[in-house]
């Protein structure tokens, strides 16, 4: 059976597209290849690796892509889904060959202010909203 192919894309490739990409390999693995990427690539967000780890995924050794590398490579992917905020959606290419361009908008976690505990909160929020998300989606597409 081949493998569909799906691109998740964000600003940084720090903490939504890098989840909604291992929620995807967690939870339809099996039936689909997944990748994520940032238009301007950062560091991973260590909050979004310690509530990942907390859902029982682990993306410690994750490293941050350029989506603009990915699509110099020709890859082609059957989704490309924006996971930025709707102010950010606009600035992301257009893949050709794409079956499908998606947008799923997400508070960024790296914008979320207060006491460690108080962002703890706010990321894990954004986290179960994309398994919720990647499970609603995965039945729509059977």
């Amino acid at each position: 059976m081949n493998k569909k192919k799906a691109l998740f894309v964000c600003v940084q490739n720090s903490a939504r597209s890098q989840m909604t990409e291992a929620f995807l390999k967690h939870l339809a693995g099996d039936r689909f290849e997944a990748e994520s990427a940032g238009l301007e690539p950062g560091k991973l967000n260590p909050v979004v690796v310690e509530v990942m780890k907390e859902a029982g995924i682990d993306i410690s050794q994750n490293k941050t892509k350029s989506v603009f590398d990915l699509l110099k490579q020709g890859k082609l992917y059957g989704y490309v889904i924006t996971v930025c905020d709707e102010s950010q959606s606009e600035r992301c290419p257009v893949f050709p060959g794409a079956a499908q361009r998606l947008h799923w908008s997400f508070a960024d976690p790296s914008g979320f202010q207060g006491s460690r505990q108080e962002r703890l909160v706010k990321t894990r929020d954004v986290r179960d909203q994309i398994q919720r998300k990647i499970e609603e989606w995965l039945k729509d597409i059977v």
